[in-house]
């Protein structure tokens, strides 16, 4: 299997596994390379966004991410670091990050976590879903822009 094929694949799986969670009103995406605006109107809290970037049941951050995590063991290496993030991108880079990185880089392997139009290969149970909350896309973009270097 390519590697192109096997991260593809990886991300499907991810999609198709996920919890369901909380139907939210969407954010209206923006041009450019952010959303600047927070998406629930007030910023996250930063010791969640933590726990959900660290939680390889909920984020599934680190199965392509390493980071600041010293506990957390077989980090992944096929995304950049997390460590740093805060220093090489604004709050409003990072939220577009996170709701969908294809809109920067539309070759990307990382999931949209809260878009929900224009997805292809979704499991029955996330079709129409965004994968994090809009709250919880707020509380990893508040811990994120912590990781400075």
């Amino acid at each position: 299997m390519s590697g192109g094929l096997r991260r593809g694949a990886i991300v499907a799986m991810l999609l198709a596994t996920m919890p369901a969670a909380a139907d939210e009103p969407r954010p209206v995406m923006i041009g450019g390379d952010a959303i600047a605006a927070s998406l629930t109107g007030r910023p996250g809290d930063a010791a969640r966004g933590r726990a959900i970037v660290a939680d390889r049941q909920r984020g599934l951050c680190l199965l392509c991410h390493a980071g600041p995590f010293p506990e957390e063991r077989f980090q992944g290496n096929l995304a950049p670091s997390l460590a740093g993030a805060g220093s090489r991108l604004s709050e409003g880079q990072l939220r577009l990050r996170i709701v969908d990185s294809a809109r920067v880089n539309p070759d990307t392997i990382m999931p949209p976590y809260h878009r929900t139009e224009g997805l292809s290969a979704v499991g029955a149970a996330w079709r129409g879903r965004p994968v994090l909350t809009a709250g919880e896309v707020e509380d990893v973009v508040a811990f994120l822009v912590t990781l400075k270097e």
